[in-house]
This record gives structure tokens, C-alpha cells and sequence, in this order.
């Protein structure tokens, strides 16, 4: 498989996605100020849902069902990194008082 942009780091076979993603300008330009707006959330939605838009219909059945899956767990390991780091974060100590 010669793609020009692979999913996986090719002497670690570590994933890229997410390397990729911070390197977009959507991305750059949301947490330049350090401040994420529901605006460019509003705006991010957008740029995914025009992009299945337009890839859907150039899927046969199975392929469709994979892409399906790798999106749902995709979306699945996002959420656990983010409720993981945001339960990280909490003292681990409770209020004594």
C-alpha cells in the first residue's frame, strides 16, 4: 500500500491521526487564542459532515460499513481520551471540612 499520507508512522506503526489533525489550520486557529468558541465547533461540525457528504455515496456496501465502524471508533477512543484526561485532572483528595 503506497499512500501519500499513511494512517500509521512507518517505523513505529504508531497511529497518525492525531498528529494530523493538530497540524490542520482548523485546528491551529481555534487554539491559538486558547479559547474554543461554539462558533468553530459550529464550523468544525460543517467541514466533517460536507465530508461524509461528499465520500458516502463513493462507498460500495462493505467498504461503507468499515469506514462506518472506524468512524464510531474513532469517536469512541477520542471520547475516552478526553473524559480520561479530564478525570486526570481531578484532585484526588476529597473536601475534609
Amino acid at each position: 500500500m503506497n499512500k501519500t499520507s499513511s494512517w500509521f508512522d512507518a517505523s513505529t506503526q504508531t497511529p497518525l491521526i492525531a498528529e494530523k489533525a493538530k497540524q490542520l489550520e482548523s485546528f491551529t486557529s481555534t487554539f491559538a487564542d486558547g479559547v474554543v468558541e461554539p462558533s468553530e465547533i459550529k464550523a468544525q461540525e460543517k467541514r466533517v459532515y460536507d465530508l461524509m457528504k461528499e465520500i458516502e455515496p463513493q462507498l460500495d456496501d462493505k467498504l461503507h460499513a468499515r469506514v462506518t465502524e472506524l468512524l464510531c471508533e474513532l469517536t469512541a477512543y477520542d471520547l475516552m481520551q478526553f473524559i480520561g484526561a479530564i478525570q486526570e485532572s481531578k484532585p484526588q483528595t476529597q473536601f475534609q471540612g
